[in-house]
């Protein structure tokens, strides 16, 4: 091992992201893109006409303490990106230092953005503080969601020891209209009426702007087909905000895929097209 090597491999991986779409010619282009450290992106997907399909990769396969993760999307007018990864995200086991992810979407007056990454995945003893904000200007739209998994429930591994600070915020035009945050400790938050009420799994959806009806539409498919879960869906300042726990990433994924296909007919007139790498 180098003697860089070495050291980087002691303060942990620093890495940035940077990715801008633009529509040129009825298709949108991934026209900017920076990386630093072992954050990438692979070539650009048209599964669905000018739509550009994003697969996010983080090479190194998990993030542990002393790591700081940067990604910064921005989506301009005209543009429509979907944005996914092709796996869960794991943060391991820290000794002593916390595992930084930071994340900022921006979406301009007449973007399209969707951001449907796979979950993340706290082993016993990760430290990690994750931010996640996302801009809409007026006239932009988003459907995103994001999911936490607290241990590894497939391996009988809860989180017994370690700590998560989660916190993502949404803004729609300048204003902050929401704050969504999950911070637990051990298993101080995991049997609590407040916390995750036994559950290894949090997941939150999020649309804008959406209206009443939308609300409806989506607490009606709630009802109808998913009444056995424990889950919620609120409208708040035009911000539709669906959360949910499970115990696997199958529970989760099994109502979060029909409701993004819900939201992708009513908010942006779009049949589903979901991304190859969810089959394979």
């Amino acid at each position: 091992m180098s003697r860089q090597t070495a050291v980087q491999a002691e303060r942990g991986w620093q890495a940035r992201l940077e990715l801008g779409y633009e529509s040129r010619g009825g298709k949108t282009r991934l026209v900017h893109r920076s990386m630093h450290g072992p954050l990438a992106v692979q070539r650009p997907f048209y599964p669905q006409g000018g739509i550009c399909h994003s697969y996010l990769l983080h090479p190194p396969g998990g993030v542990v303490g002393g790591d700081e993760l940067e990604i910064d999307v921005r989506v301009a007018d005209g543009a429509h990106a979907l944005l996914t990864t092709p796996g869960a995200t794991k943060f391991y086991r820290c000794a002593g230092l916390t595992a930084h992810q930071c994340q900022h979407f921006w979406v301009e007056d007449g973007g399209i953005l969707e951001w449907l990454p796979q979950e993340n995945i706290f082993f016993p003893g990760a430290s990690s503080r994750l931010r996640s904000r996302i801009d809409v200007a007026a006239g932009g739209r988003f459907i995103g969601w994001e999911f936490q998994c607290l241990g590894r429930p497939a391996n009988n591994e809860t989180f017994t020891f370690g700590s998560v600070d989660s916190r993502c915020e949404l803004r729609l035009d300048g204003k902050r209209v929401l704050i969504d945050q999950l911070q637990v400790r051990g298993l101080d938050q995991f049997g609590a009426a407040a916390g995750m009420r036994g559950h290894s799994m949090a997941a939150s959806l999020y649309a804008l702007p959406a209206t009443e009806a939308v609300l409806g539409r989506v607490q009606s498919l709630i009802d109808d087909r998913f009444a056995e879960h424990a889950i919620g869906a609120t409208l708040v300042d035009s911000v539709l905000a669906v959360r949910m726990l499970g115990q696997n990433t199958e529970d989760i994924q099994s109502v979060l895929i029909p409701l993004w296909e819900l939201l992708r007919r009513e908010l942006l007139a779009l049949e589903p097209c979901p991304p190859r790498i969810w089959s394979t």
